[in-house]
C-alpha cells in the first residue's frame, strides 16, 4: 500500500481550506461544550477519588454482557431514568456509538425513518446502517416531517414511522418543537427519538432537557449526552424498558463494546445531582446568552436564544482566517467548515459556558469588532 490516495486526497483538502489537525485548547473558552463548567468540578474528581477508595475499579473489564455490567453503571442507570421520567435507561460509552445503536437497531424493514435534514453525523451514521427506508425533511420544519409521512402511507407504507431529530441543534443553536413532533407521532402512531446532546442539564425542568415534558411517554425515546453540560462522558438512552431491552438484545454497538468505566459512571452520578441541586448554574448561563446576545448580534452573531451562537462567514478560508485572528487576541473560538455544516456556511460557533464571563464576552465582542 502506497498511500498514494490519502497524500492527495489530504492535499485536495488544504487546497480546498479544509485540512485538520489537532490543536492545544488555549485562551477563553468559547469553544467547548462544558456548558455549565463541570468538566473540572471538584466534586466530580471527589466522585471518581471516592469510588477507586471504595474499590471501584478504573475498567470495566469486558461488554456489559460478559463481565463489565458494573454494580455502578447499573446505579447510574436506576438513577437518570428516575431523574428523568422514563421507565429504563442504558449507558453508552459515547453519544456517537448510541445514536448508531438507535437508528441501525431499532426501525425495522418496512418502518420509514423521517429525520431533520440537519441531524448529527452519528445519526447519519446509524441511518447507513438501518433496516428502514430514510427520508430528510427540511430543517426544523415539523409540517414537512408529517407531510413525509401522509406520502408514505398514501403510496402504501404499513410499518411504524419514526421521527429523529435533535432538540438543540449544535451548530446552528436552534431548538426543534418537540411539542409539535410529538403530537406528528400520535396522530401517525409513530416513534418519536430525540437527541438530547446540546439540552441535557442546560434547558427543561431541572435540567431534564427540551423535552423534558415527553419522557415516560411509550412512544418517545431520548437520548441524553454527558461529555456536554453533564461534564463527563458517554450517553444515556432513555425511554420504555421494552426499546431499552431490545438494545441490550440486539444493537451491536452496544453488544460488542466493551463497556464504559465504572469510575465515569460515578462522575455521570455525581453530575447528575449537581444539575438537579443547582439551579442557580443554569440562571447564570442564562444570563451569559441574554448578554452575548445584546453585545454580538451587532456584529453579526445571529441570536438563537440558546448557548450557541453562529457568525456565519461563508467561505472556508475567510472562516479560519477569521478564526486565526481572533484566537490570537487570547479566545478559543473554532471555525466550522463543511461536510460539518452545508459549503457556503462556513462559521465561527461561539459556545457559552460557565467557563467565561460577561467581561470575557465583551473583550471577545472587541476582538471580532
Amino acid at each position: 500500500m502506497t498511500g498514494a490516495f490519502h497524500h492527495q486526497d489530504l492535499e485536495r483538502l488544504r487546497a480546498a481550506g479544509r485540512y485538520r489537525s489537532l490543536t492545544p485548547r488555549t485562551g477563553i473558552d468559547f469553544a467547548s461544550n462544558d456548558y455549565l463548567g463541570l468538566a473540572g468540578d471538584q466534586r466530580l474528581r471527589d466522585a471518581v477519588s471516592d469510588a477507586i477508595g471504595q474499590g471501584v475499579a478504573i475498567g470495566s473489564g469486558g461488554s456489559r454482557l460478559l463481565r463489565g455490567n458494573d454494580p455502578e453503571i447499573e446505579m447510574l442507570e436506576t438513577e437518570a431514568a428516575a431523574m428523568f421520567g422514563s421507565e429504563a435507561a442504558l449507558f453508552f460509552s459515547t453519544g456517537f456509538a448510541a445514536n448508531v445503536a438507535l437508528l441501525a437497531t431499532l426501525p425495522q424493514p418496512g418502518d420509514l425513518i423521517v429525520h431533520d435534514a440537519l441531524v448529527h453525523a452519528s445519526m447519519h451514521d446509524g441511518l447507513r446502517l438501518a433496516r428502514a427506508h430514510a427520508v430528510a425533511a427540511g430543517h426544523n420544519d415539523a409540517q414537512a416531517i408529517e407531510d413525509t409521512i401522509l406520502r408514505w402511507r398514501a403510496d402504501g407504507g404499513t410499518g411504524t414511522p419514526w421521527i429523529a431529530v435533535e432538540s438543540l441543534y449544535s451548530m446552528d443553536g436552534d431548538v426543534a418543537d418537540v411539542a409539535a413532533l410529538a403530537d406528528i407521532a400520535d396522530r401517525h402512531d409513530a416513534m418519536l427519538l430525540i437527541d438530547e446532546a446540546h439540552a441535557t442539564g442546560v434547558w427543561g425542568e431541572g435540567g431534564r432537557g427540551i423535552a423534558a415534558s415527553l419522557e415516560g411517554r411509550s412512544n418517545v425515546i431520548t437520548l441524553h449526552t454527558c461529555g456536554k453540560a453533564l461534564g463527563c462522558e458517554g450517553a444515556l438512552v432513555t425511554g420504555p424498558r421494552i426499546f431499552i431491552d431490545f438494545l441490550v438484545n440486539r444493537a451491536r454497538p452496544f453488544i460488542f463494546s466493551t463497556a464504559p468505566s465504572p469510575l465515569m459512571a460515578a462522575a455521570v452520578r455525581a453530575a447528575l445531582r449537581i444539575v438537579q441541586d443547582e439551579p442557580a448554574r443554569r440562571d447564570r448561563l442564562a444570563a451569559l446568552i441574554a448578554h452575548a446576545e445584546r453585545v454580538l448580534a451587532p456584529l453579526g452573531v445571529k441570536p438563537t436564544g440558546s448557548q450557541i451562537l453562529p457568525l456565519v462567514i461563508g467561505e472556508d478560508t475567510a472562516t479560519m482566517a477569521r478564526a486565526a485572528a481572533v484566537q490570537a487576541r487570547g479566545f478559543d473560538v473554532r471555525g466550522i467548515r463543511p461536510p460539518t455544516v452545508a459549503p457556503g456556511t462556513s462559521r465561527l460557533r461561539i459556545s457559552l459556558t460557565l467557563n467565561a464571563t460577561h467581561a470575557d464576552i465583551d473583550a471577545l465582542a472587541e476582538a471580532l469588532a
